[in-house]
C-alpha cells in the first residue's frame, strides 16, 4: 500500500519502549457526503475504523470497526487500498514508550441500512455517531479543533490532512 505521508514529531528522546497500534480505517461515500463518525462533545470527525487485532487482518479489522462505530457493513468485495499514514511520537499514557501507528485507509462500500453501534466506553464519552458530511465542512472543523490533549490534535490533524487529499484527488479527476 502506498504512503500517502508520516507524522514524526520526534519527541521521544529517551524512550526505551515502542507500542505499535496499527490501525484499519473505512473512506465511503454516499452521493457527493463522506461517512464519518462526528464526536459530538470533543466536535470533531474521523474515519470510522480503529485498531487491528492481533488475530486480524487489516480488511477482518476495518468490517468490524465500521460495524461497532457507525453501525453500518461493508460489503468485503468493494475494498480497495487509498494509503496509509505513518504516525510516531512519545505516549501520552507511558512517557518512557514511542506510541507508532501505522494508518490503513480503504475506500469500500456499505450496505444501505445502518445497525446499531458498539462503542467503547471512550467512544460513549466523546459522543460518536454516524454522519454523512459534507467533505469541506469537516476539514473546517478539524481544522478548528483544539483539546487539552495534544495527543488528539494529532490524530485529528491527520484525519483533516487525509481528507484534504481525497477531496484534491476527487476535484482533479472532475476536471479532466
Amino acid at each position: 500500500m502506498r504512503r500517502l505521508f508520516e507524522i514524526d514529531l520526534k519527541d521521544y528522546d529517551g524512550c526505551t519502549k515502542v507500542f505499535k497500534r496499527p490501525s484499519a480505517r473505512a473512506v465511503i461515500f454516499k452521493g457527493d457526503k463522506i461517512v464519518l463518525v462526528y464526536a459530538t462533545n470533543e466536535k470533531y470527525y474521523k474515519f470510522p475504523g480503529g485498531g487491528i487485532h492481533e488475530d486480524e487482518d487489516k480488511r477482518e479489522a476495518l468490517l468490524r470497526e465500521v460495524k461497532e462505530e457507525v453501525g453500518l457493513t461493508v460489503i468485503p468485495e468493494s475494498i480497495k487500498e487509498y494509503g496509509s499514514v505513518l504516525r510516531r511520537q512519545r505516549s501520552d499514557r507511558d512517557p518512557d514508550t514511542i506510541f507508532e501507528q501505522e494508518n490503513f485507509y480503504y475506500f469500500c462500500e456499505v450496505e444501505d441500512k445502518a445497525g446499531d453501534q458498539n462503542l467503547d466506553e471512550y467512544e460513549k464519552d466523546a459522543g460518536f455517531m454516524l454522519v454523512y458530511a459534507d467533505i469541506d465542512d469537516a476539514i473546517k472543523t478539524n481544522g478548528e479543533y483544539k483539546s487539552k490533549c495534544f495527543f488528539n490534535e494529532v490524530m485529528i490533524g491527520r484525519d483533516k490532512r487525509v481528507l484534504e487529499m481525497i477531496r484534491d484527488e476527487i476535484l482533479k479527476k472532475g476536471s479532466n
